[in-house]
């Protein structure tokens, strides 16, 4: 999907870094929630069975692991993910929405997610652009309250569990099985009977020690002689020397064995620190005389080549020195060129205008156009002649009119006057 411009892992995990130091009232425990938030959110799409209903083969994607969305991988997949994700949950939320392609416009599908969001009655108090990249707390906290919402749509609720029930079966005791549990048992009575020979013997050497004690109070002016055999003592001692011996049961957790460790392995790194410094003094002997060598060698070819060098720094000297009149001269040659070219434009600006008037001089339409205006003029100038003759008689014809109404009007008042002087 296209998405904005790709900034590289490090500046975008930094810039949320400076983002979280640019809030105080934040704790310092806020860097992690969008991980216990994802956790949470990868829970909620296995109780959604997002694997197989979100169809993420299909679209050739992998499911997210259970830090995907909090760490920057690859914003271009990233967004992706959250744009197919968020268009599914919003469908298993009961709306409508259409499955985002690769190519659409991101400000667009956007803003169409946050509007789906708003119309679940969901806050959105951060700006749309933070969701460009695919990954981040924004991005979690989207999607995580779209599966909240598509869990309460399918009316999702916990059952109590049911514990399998372990049926009883029935023991049936073979031979071989009879013949190893008498095994067993002969082995555990043999065992009782050693412990008992060796509490016996202990007792024995118990008894013994106390009858010599008893003796030697006694007895203790009197001169002590064996009376025993010297062989029949040896066989004994050979036949008990067996029971006698005590066993010590190791203990990992023993200082002792520690230290028997700690002895050893110092004894052991001794040894090889015999072996390897003679090999380390060997190769430091060689390494040295290399670098003698080396160091020989060096100086002869300095000395050989130190005309060669010096040489080598006049040229570059030299060179520098071209270097900086050709950068002059450059510069005067851009400038003069410039300045040519200012000319030029005038020069091409002054051809224009001597080309329209030489063709205005030499063409004849301009003639043309005024004889054709003093017609015009001409034949204006009759019919505004006309219109005045016409409005000159109209004139005429009402003043006369008035004139003859006002000598209508004089007669018609000096004709009853001679009436009454006739009738005097």
């Amino acid at each position: 999907m296209a998405t904005a411009a790709e900034e590289p892992a490090g500046a975008g995990a930094r810039r949320d870094a400076e983002e979280l130091e640019a809030t105080p009232e934040r704790g310092p425990g806020a860097a992690y929630h969008m991980f216990v938030m994802m956790e949470d959110l990868l829970e909620k799409l296995k109780l959604l069975n997002y694997e197989e209903e979100a169809a993420l083969r299909r679209h050739n994607m992998r499911p997210p692991s259970r830090h995907y969305f909090t760490l920057p991988t690859n914003p271009g997949e990233q967004f992706y993910m959250f744009c197919t994700l968020a268009a599914w949950l919003i469908n298993k939320a009961g709306h409508p929405f259409e499955q985002p392609q690769e190519y659409d416009d991101p400000n667009a599908m956007i803003s169409s997610i946050l509007s789906e969001l708003r119309s679940f009655g969901r806050s959105v108090d951060f700006p749309p652009s933070k969701l460009k990249a695919g990954y981040g707390e924004q991005a979690c906290y989207v999607l995580d309250c779209l599966a909240e919402e598509a869990l309460k749509h399918i009316s999702f609720s916990w059952k109590r569990p049911l514990y399998p029930t372990e049926e009883l079966e029935e023991e049936t005791i073979t031979e071989d099985d009879a013949e190893l549990t008498l095994n067993k048992v002969e082995e555990e009575i043999a065992e009782e009977e050693t412990d008992n020979e060796e509490n016996f013997i202990d007792l024995n050497i118990l008894k013994a020690q106390t009858y010599r004690s008893d003796m030697n109070d006694s007895k203790q002016e009197e001169i002590l002689e064996s009376t025993t055999d010297a062989a029949e003592w040896n066989l004994e001692v050979e036949r008990v020397l067996p029971q006698l011996k005590v066993t010590i049961r190791t203990d990992n957790k023993d200082w002792r064995i520690h230290v028997d460790q700690m002895h050893q392995h110092k004894d052991g790194i001794e040894s090889a620190l015999k072996d390897t410094r003679g090999y380390l003094d060997k190769l430091h002997n060689e390494i040295s005389r290399t670098l003698e060598k080396v160091s020989s060698r060096e100086r002869y070819i300095n000395n050989q080549l130190e005309h060669l060098v010096q040489e080598y720094r006049a040229v570059q000297a030299q060179l520098s020195e071209a270097k900086e009149k050709y950068q002059q001269g450059s510069g005067g040659v851009t400038e003069r060129t410039r300045i040519l070219s200012e000319i030029t434009e005038e020069l091409e600006k002054v051809k224009q205008e001597m080309e329209e008037k030489g063709s205005s001089m030499t063409d004849g339409a301009p003639l043309v156009k005024i004889k054709q205006a003093l017609t015009k003029l001409k034949q204006e100038t009759v019919q505004m002649d006309i219109r005045i003759g016409v409005v000159e008689h109209t004139l005429l014809q009402l003043k006369l009119k008035e004139k003859s109404n006002m000598t209508r009007d004089m007669h018609a008042t000096i004709i009853p006057d001679t009436a009454i002087v006739g009738t005097y």
